[in-house]
């Protein structure tokens, strides 16, 4: 692999935050059944071909479109910006870099105004857009919180084979890395990187790719994540339970992982820390170090090494998947036994804080 994404010299986008994906599911009703029914995001919009969802704290059209369609995959991570003019220069920028990129002054979906979709160049469809409709915010609406209730949409997770082509990539964006994983050699595993405020409003996971790793909503609390597990039992659902709940190391957050009708990875993610200063510190994680995806040590499904959800084009075919050429988190940590705690000897601190960026 290759850093061969130039840096353009046009003015990037001025990014605020993950705003909302656009998934395509293969049966809307059950998605319906999945994301309304039990997890509890509220409904904004629907019609025979798409849900249009937000979470309790939301005042934006929605933060998750599902649409019906034949390939389970996602059509769009979709990033607000803060003026009107910035979507302007996201078109711009992307095409200085030599990127497919198309401009719809009405939106792609309900709800959004002006907005560009590219063909990034690890392959992913992102959005910027700046117009949209607002909804009532319901923060204060306790009579219909319930007590696993999804407040905001926290982040993404992207698949790439090639992680730090992607991490100049985003840094060049105008995105800073909080956390990242490496090895003695200085390979790069996976980074964090953030516009808001918080650990992350995307990751870089390195494996085959580009894919969508995981959507993640954030809870208020423990318990709430908690609460989703009981009642995911209570429906005799549990199987839908892929990973936790646990604490990660990498973020400190609180997390479940769980599968959605189409197999699209849904985190539920609570508790990270505050990133705004301007010096905050970089984490790096040694991949030797089993807490970094688990705080209290526990292993890692090999699944989530290794399932992920393809990404379509701009065209909506789903995007080919590259073949990870380095070595992969997978093959440093899961032994042939399934897990292995491989953490050297001689790391006491599997993680350091590193100068700011």
């Amino acid at each position: 692999m290759t850093n061969d994404i130039l840096t353009p010299t046009a003015t990037p986008p001025d990014i605020l935050r993950c705003a909302y994906m656009e998934i395509v599911v293969t049966d809307l009703a059950r998605s319906r059944a999945f994301y309304v029914d039990v997890l509890g995001l509220v409904v904004t919009e629907e019609d025979e071909n798409a849900i249009y969802l937000r979470t309790f704290e939301e005042f934006i059209h929605h933060n998750l479109v599902l649409r019906q369609g034949p390939v389970a995959a996602v059509a769009a991570f979709a990033f607000r910006v803060r003026t009107p003019e910035d979507v302007d220069l996201a078109e711009a920028y992307y095409q200085e870099l030599g990127c497919r990129t198309e401009r719809r002054p009405d939106g792609f979906v309900k709800g959004v105004g002006d907005a560009v979709r590219v063909t990034d160049p690890l392959g992913f469809p992102y959005e910027f857009f700046y117009q949209v409709d607002h909804v009532e915010r319901l923060a204060w609406r306790y009579d219909l919180y319930g007590p696993g209730a999804l407040v905001r949409l926290d982040h993404f997770n992207q698949v790439t084979p090639d992680v730090p082509r992607g991490r100049k990539y985003l840094e060049d964006l105008g995105f800073r890395v909080t956390e990242d994983i490496q090895d003695s050699d200085g390979v790069t595993y996976a980074a964090w990187l953030r516009r808001k405020d918080t650990v992350h409003d995307t990751a870089l996971t390195g494996g085959d790719g580009p894919r969508m790793h995981h959507i993640a909503f954030a809870t208020h609390e423990k318990h709430n994540i908690l609460y989703i597990c009981d009642k995911l039992g209570a429906l005799r659902m549990s199987d839908v339970i892929e990973r936790g709940p646990g604490r990660h190391g990498v973020s400190n957050a609180f997390y479940l992982y769980i599968l959605d009708p189409d197999g699209h990875r849904v985190e539920i993610y609570t508790q990270d820390y505050y990133t705004g200063d301007p010096d905050n510190p970089v984490v790096t994680w040694d991949v030797h170090d089993n807490q970094r995806r688990d705080w209290w040590g526990n292993p890692v499904v090999p699944s989530w090494y290794t399932e992920a959800s393809l990404v379509l084009d701009l065209d909506g075919n789903p995007q080919p998947v590259q073949k990870r050429d380095d070595p992969s988190e997978m093959a440093v940590t899961v032994g042939a036994d399934g897990f292995s705690y491989t953490r050297k000897d001689d790391v006491d601190q599997g993680f350091k804080l590193g100068s700011s960026l």
